[in-house]
């Protein structure tokens, strides 16, 4: 009898090590209930990200079949700035109210139809054919990089040390950026411009999703998706202007 329950055991954590160690562990060191629990909270964020990325599509569609819309917000800059600003004004709440159910899905939103109808009035002024190309790119850009992450996480690697490079490489676009409203740059920088700009925000990808599969907490599932949703728009903005620069 004594036998059995020792062989029993023997077999329950044979198997425990087995599940561990098939290919669906996020990271070495990882529990079993942890690792179910965090692939919960990974299936959760990127269908929430889904349905930004499906509001985003049809808004900036609605957007660019729209002549009525698009001249009205060409011909009114200040509404355009408006509509540039709020999503930033929606960063503060947003953060604040996170964990509010469901005020943090209504200020999610409002967050992503404000930067859609930017992106809509982009796309418009954009040939068709570039912003196809622009989103066939992205879409497999970031599923490559999504998926060397996972790989590269499940192997121990770990990508934190890339935040404060980041965070340089973003001051400086933004600076760049804002000097381009003053003093515009010619067709070939603006190309090596937007390169740069797709470069770093691959690289966030890979810093968000890293983020995503270790330090994101459960109750963080907003914030992870606006984060992935805003690497993935700037992505596509990024190599919709380098197509656009080279086009022209």
């Amino acid at each position: 009898m004594y036998g059995y329950e020792s062989l029993s055991r023997t077999d329950a954590r044979k198997a425990e090590q087995i599940d561990l160690e098939s290919g669906e562990t996020l990271y070495p060191g990882l529990g079993y209930g942890e690792n179910e629990l965090r692939w919960g909270f990974i299936r959760k964020v990127y269908g929430i990200l889904a349905v930004q990325l499906l509001l985003t599509t049809v808004v900036s569609a609605f957007v660019v079949s729209s002549p009525s819309i698009i001249d009205l917000l060409r011909g009114n800059s200040g509404l355009l700035l408006f509509f540039c600003l709020v999503p930033l004004i929606l960063v503060w709440p947003l953060h604040v109210y996170h964990q509010k159910h469901p005020l943090n899905f209504i200020i999610l939103g409002a967050f992503t139809v404000f930067l859609s109808l930017t992106v809509g009035v982009s796309c418009a002024n954009t040939d068709g054919r570039i912003v196809l190309e622009a989103q066939i790119l992205t879409a497999a850009v970031v599923t490559s990089l999504t998926g060397y992450t996972f790989w590269a996480s499940k192997n121990g690697k770990d990508f934190n040390y890339l935040g404060p490079i980041l965070f340089t490489s973003l001051v400086i676009l933004v600076l760049t950026s804002l000097i381009q409203m003053f003093f515009p740059l010619g067709p070939t920088t603006t190309a090596i411009y937007g390169a740069i700009s797709a470069l770093v925000f691959c690289v966030f990808i890979v810093y968000d999703t890293n983020n995503l599969i270790k330090r994101f907490t459960y109750d963080d599932y907003i914030l992870a998706s606006a984060t992935l949703y805003l690497d993935i728009l700037n992505l596509f903005i990024s190599i919709m202007r380098v197509l656009r620069s080279g086009d022209s």
